[in-house]
Parts: structure tokens; C-alpha cells; sequence
């Protein structure tokens, strides 16, 4: 007995099964139209050699309270999916995300950006899975079936009872009966949907859209934060100083605090190299033109984050820059001992930041590609094919190291856009 009622009301199926010999198994087009979904599901079952040892309806009386409590804790379920897979679309769209630095204001609703895109989809995707499986356990038909196994092609009449199957299946989940149910679950499949692809929109970009020059370029492959040089900019080679915010009055701020600062010749040692950046000279704050109250740390910050802005200063021992062959064309670049080349690997991008004295040799870590510093930065072991940009340098009147010129060739993997 089930709550009540004869067991002969919650099982289906289960007085279908004939003796094997007895099943027909050539029906033509005709005797299969004349069968209801009912029939053919039952000459399906028949025909897989399934036995359906039970089956039991989860409610099989109409309008039970039961059910109705079932249903309301799976769309609540799907309706959580939804509302959190909303939540995240709208805070990948509209929460703060900008940089900011320790101690500015509404430094504390940036750092939550990562922390509810992780919550938000991953909730979303959690209530999802559990509506599912609630679904499942409430209004699925509780069934025990056996099939044999057997080999062969499916014939016509199997295609047919498939169908048929699969359209009883449908019915006795209920699930057509159930609009809201129906609405939330697609809903909050498509939102979870969403929180998995929504994300690799950020990394779609188009490389050829120019936008503003600024310290990073315009966006293209081919300008750098050095190319500000061509708009009649002065460019300085700036040293990072690894500088952070410091605490003033109980906060911190950056006021004050210099990320960049301007190189001499004299700061290198020879046979040494430097890792420098662009600086603009309103970029500038320090030395004579310090300024305790100017804040350029996040103008700095871009500068050093510019994805082709790195450039390796080398400071070759003067009894190798004698040895040292330029370029064609390019033998004005160095200022004396001193070579500028780009950081960026022309194999696939990755930092060549290793550099060996005795050999003069630039080494790039990620697949061992080495350029030589005194042939124009030239490939000379490892994938790499071809020379790393040089920059042209000079030293300004107050003797301060500038760029006096772009890199006449995009900077990067060789397989970039390139003028030359």
C-alpha cells in the first residue's frame, strides 16, 4: 500500500511483458500508425527485451499536496539559479573593476570583483544541478528494468518505438504539465550558460582598432608606449623602483611615490642590464622636479603593465662594445656601451630576461631561444627566428637616458604584423 491506496495504482508497465515467443516482431507501416504512443512505448519496451520489474508513480493521485510541495522546492531551486546567474551578468557588467591602490577610496568594492563572479556563477550553476536532481528524485517514476543485451542493426520498427519512448518519457516526468518548472530550469541553464561564456568576451579583441595613444599605445600591435616619441613626446627610460604606497596619517596613498624613475648612464654597471619603461615627462616626479603632493604611481603602473613596453638597457664592458656589429641601418641606435633591445621574445612573446655576461647573450626562459647582444640582438639558438628590436637611445641635456627614436618594427612574435 501506498499512502492509502492499492498498489495496483502507482505501477505501470509492469503486466506488459508477454512470453518472448509470443512478441510479434515484422509490423508493417500501417499496423504502426494505428498504435498510440501508449502501444508503441510498450512494443518498444517489448522489442529491447527490457522487462520492467516495477514502476511506481511518484504521485498518482491528481492535485496531491505532496506534489505541490514537491514542485515548489524545485522552482524555488531553478528560481535561485536564475536570480544568482542574473547577479553575475550584472556584476560582470557594472561592478567596479578598475585598478585601484591600496588605501584609495572604494578600494573595497574592487576587490570584491573576482571574489562574486566565482560566488555568483558558481552558485548559479550549484542550484541549477540540485533543481535538476530534485526534479529527478520527486516526479520521475521510481523504475527497476532488465534488458538483454543483443548485437544488430535497429530496424524501422525500432526507430519508430524509440520515438515512442522517448515521448513516453516525456509525459510520465510530468515535465510538460509544468510551465514554471519548464520557464526556470531553460532559464537558469541559460544563465549558467552565460557565467561560463560571458567571460571570454573580455579576451575578445580586435588587434587592428586603434584607439587613443597613450603609455601602452593605441591597442595595435605595432605601438608601444615608446611610440609617443613620433607625436613629438619626450620619452625618458624609466627605472622601476618596485615602489608601493606608503602610510600617511593612518591611510595609505601613493601621493608622493615614484614607481618610475629617471636613469643616468652612470646607474648601470658595465656588463650589467637594467629592465626600463617609458616615461613621459609628465610622467616625471622625481630628482629636481620631485613634487611631495603630485600622484603619477597609476600612470606609472600602465607604463609597466604595457604588454610590449619592456625593454632590456644593456651595458656592454667596453672591450665588447668594441666587437659589438650593428645593424644595417641601425648603427646610430646604441649610445656608446649602451644597447636598448626590446624584452619581448619574437619567438611567442614570452620575457627574455635572463642575460649572460661572459657571452653576451640574451636568454629567453620559456624555450631557451638566445639572441646575442653584440650582433643586433640576433637569433642564435632555440625557435626564435628572428632579431629582437632595438630601440634607439640617447642621453638629454641634463643627462638623463631618453629614447630618441621608436622601434622602427613592431615588437614581439614573429608572427605579428611587421614593417620590416
Amino acid at each position: 500500500m501506498v499512502r492509502g491506496h492499492r498498489r495496483d495504482d502507482c505501477l505501470r508497465y509492469v503486466d506488459w511483458i508477454p512470453p518472448m515467443s509470443d512478441i510479434k516482431r515484422n509490423y508493417t507501416r500501417e499496423e504502426l500508425d494505428r498504435m498510440s504512443d501508449d502501444e508503441l512505448a510498450r512494443l518498444g519496451t517489448e522489442l529491447d527485451d527490457v522487462t520492467v520489474a516495477y514502476r511506481k508513480e511518484r504521485f498518482p493521485l491528481a492535485n496531491d499536496p505532496a506534489e505541490k510541495r514537491a514542485s515548489r522546492r524545485v522552482a524555488t531551486l531553478f528560481a535561485l539559479s536564475v536570480v544568482l546567474g542574473l547577479a553575475f551578468v550584472a556584476v560582470y557588467l557594472f561592478w567596479p573593476w578598475e585598478y585601484k591602490h591600496l588605501g584609495e577610496d572604494g578600494l573595497w568594492f574592487h576587490t570584491l570583483y573576482t571574489p562574486l563572479l566565482g560566488v555568483t556563477s558558481g552558485l548559479s550553476i550549484m542550484f541549477l544541478g540540485m533543481g535538476a536532481i530534485a526534479y529527478t528524485k520527486n516526479f520521475v517514476p521510481e523504475e527497476i528494468s532488465v534488458q538483454t543485451r543483443h548485437d544488430g542493426p535497429s530496424d524501422e520498427v525500432d526507430s519508430r518505438t524509440l520515438v515512442a519512448l522517448l515521448n513516453d518519457s516525456w509525459k510520465t516526468s510530468t515535465l510538460g504539465r509544468r510551465p514554471v518548472i519548464q520557464g526556470l530550469a531553460g532559464a537558469g541553464a541559460v544563465l549558467a550558460g552565460l557565467a561560463v561564456v560571458l567571460p571570454l568576451g573580455g579576451i575578445v579583441k580586435n588587434p587592428w582598432k586603434a584607439k587613443a595613444m597613450g603609455i601602452q599605445g593605441d591597442g595595435t600591435l605595432w605601438t608601444t608606449g615608446w611610440t609617443l616619441h613620433e607625436q613629438g613626446e619626450k620619452v625618458y627610460l624609466g627605472r622601476d623602483t618596485g615602489a608601493i604606497a606608503e602610510e600617511h596619517d593612518g591611510h595609505y596613498t601613493t601621493q608622493g611615490v615614484s614607481r618610475l624613475v629617471r636613469l643616468r648612464p652612470e646607474d648601470l654597471d658595465a656588463g650589467s642590464m637594467e629592465t626600463v619603461f617609458p616615461m613621459t615627462e609628465e610622467m616625471v616626479n622625481d630628482g629636481d622636479k620631485f613634487d611631495a603632493k603630485r600622484d603619477v604611481y597609476e600612470e606609472h603602473m600602465h607604463s609597466i603593465h604595457g604588454p610590449r613596453n619592456a625593454v632590456m638597457l644593456i651595458r656592454l664592458r667596453h672591450q665588447d662594445a668594441l666587437k659589438a656589429i650593428p645593424r644595417e641601418g641601425q648603427e646610430d641606435f646604441h649610445y656608446g656601451d649602451y644597447y636598448a633591445y626590446s624584452k619581448i621574445c619574437t619567438h611567442i612573446g614570452c620575457p627574455t630576461s635572463l642575460y649572460e655576461q661572459q657571452t653576451n647573450r640574451i636568454l629567453c626562459p620559456c624555450h631557451q631561444s638566445q639572441f646575442d647582444a653584440l650582433r643586433h640582438g640576433k637569433p642564435v639558438f632555440g625557435p626564435a627566428a628572428r632579431a629582437l628590436p632595438e630601440l634607439p637611445i640617447s642621453v638629454d641635456e641634463e643627462g638623463y637616458m631618453i629614447a630618441k627614436g621608436n622601434f622602427i618594427e613592431p615588437v614581439g612574435p614573429a608572427f605579428w604584423e611587421r614593417r620590416s
